[in-house]
């Protein structure tokens, strides 16, 4: 018998299962038993059943897929788990994130102009300026209270949230809206984010990356973009909308790119790393003495707390992965917390370590698709923590955070925690 064999494979598909939290120690059975390992895609919360896919859990062999785009492609089927459906692949796939080289530099070089280092830098004063007001406010009402306050809905999804409407250049009458398309699509595995599922003539889910369901989004960005011609300001939107080189659907599909990403990548990690503050608090308390860098306990927070918790490649030809033969065609995907644990690659991976370097996580990808927002979301990060640092000086849980039900963003729907 096979002893490899004889061990179980853990289910780390089930979205409900991340509710609960991150399956850390499937993920460990996964590492050390069946580091490329096949999952069952059944059926679930009315979505339909998958043909399956490898799962990918150490940080080496993470690293691979991720740098290997002639290999493991994400042109070929996009980078969600589910399937989408084949008559709207032609369009997922205009996304910079769905594209591989050279394609997919081209867009990243175009929407990289936008960041430019003045920008940035104007806008880490206003965003440390919300940091303090939103938590003033939470601190305030804590105090009208029992003492305890829910810092996902008093200050986190309002400071991700503004953050990036001030960048990209959205009127505040329509932030909103925002918010509600980036519920939509990240969230839609949970009903408490999503809301009744639209359903299609056979009486399925439609998918919130369709055309159909995101055909709002796309004529309000052709509008807003429109808007920044005649009215250009110092905002992304009107560096995008003033680019010869973007047509139409690229400009679309920034827009949608920027919209989502760039608003849940902060609105997942920020309440993450505070949750891990709460319940560490030798290490807060540490960091709020000054004996430490706030640069590496971003770093580490991110680690222990990735926004992303998957994503899919396709392999573009048969290929092997840790003894595994892959078939072109099959999905593969890579479990960026699990390779965030790998005792291969960490040391004592299981301890919050704020001073940990070097610290190689895989939170914001790795290879030509890591995020190109990696710098902006540690800046806001960092910003967020420093004020927290200065406002509490106690953090500690009020009771269980409330999490998403997704395989795809370590989302945190409330974090409670006592201000006093």
């Amino acid at each position: 018998m096979n002893v490899r064999e004889a061990v179980p494979v853990p289910d780390v598909f089930d979205p409900r299962r991340y509710a609960a939290g991150v399956p850390y120690d499937a993920y460990r059975v996964l590492r050390d038993e069946h580091p490329v390992a096949w999952q069952e895609e059944p059926e679930v919360l009315g979505w339909p059943a998958g043909p399956g896919f490898w799962a990918v859990s150490r940080h080496a062999d993470v690293v691979r897929v991720l740098k290997d785009s002639a290999t493991y492609s994400s042109h070929l089927g996009a980078t969600q788990i589910r399937d989408p459906d084949p008559e709207d692949l032609p369009f997922i796939r205009r996304m910079m994130l769905n594209q591989d080289p050279p394609g997919h530099g081209r867009l990243r070089r175009l929407v990289s102009r936008a960041f430019t280092p003045g920008r940035i830098e104007r806008f880490a004063a206003v965003a440390r300026e919300r940091a303090r007001t939103l938590l003033a406010a939470a601190l305030e009402r804590a105090a009208r209270g029992d003492g305890t306050v829910d810092l996902v809905a008093a200050v986190t999804d309002e400071y991700a949230l503004l953050n990036l409407t001030d960048l990209l250049g959205v009127p505040e009458s329509d932030r909103r809206l925002l918010l509600r398309w980036t519920r939509q699509v990240i969230g839609y595995q949970d009903p408490d984010e999503a809301g009744p599922s639209v359903l299609d003539a056979s009486g399925r889910p439609l998918n919130p990356r369709s055309p159909a369901m995101l055909r709002d989004m796309f004529a309000y960005a052709h509008q807003l973009a429109g808007h920044k011609r005649r009215h250009p300001a110092d905002d992304i939107m009107t560096t995008l909308a003033q680019d010869p080189e973007l047509d139409g659907p690229e400009l679309e599909m920034f827009f949608f790119l920027l919209t989502v990403a760039g608003n849940d990548t902060v609105r997942s990690a920020a309440p993450g790393g505070l949750l891990a503050l709460a319940e560490h608090p030798e290490p807060y308390h540490l960091l709020r003495d000054g004996k430490g860098e706030l640069d590496l306990a971003v770093d580490e927070l991110l680690r222990w707390h990735p926004p992303v918790l998957t994503f899919r490649r396709t392999a573009a030809q048969d290929t092997e992965l840790a003894g595994r033969r892959i078939r072109a065609g099959d999905k593969v995907v890579v479990l960026h917390a699990s390779a965030n644990r790998d005792e291969r690659a960490f040391a004592d991976p299981g301890r919050l370590d704020l001073a940990r370097s070097p610290n190689p996580h895989v939170s914001f990808g790795d290879g030509p698709h890591v995020c190109m927002g990696a710098h902006f979301a540690r800046l806001q990060l960092r910003l967020l923590y420093a004020e927290v640092l200065r406002a509490l000086p106690v953090l500690r849980p009020a009771g269980p955070a409330e999490r998403l039900v997704s395989n795809f963003i370590n989302g945190i729907k409330s974090l409670p925690v006592r201000t006093g």
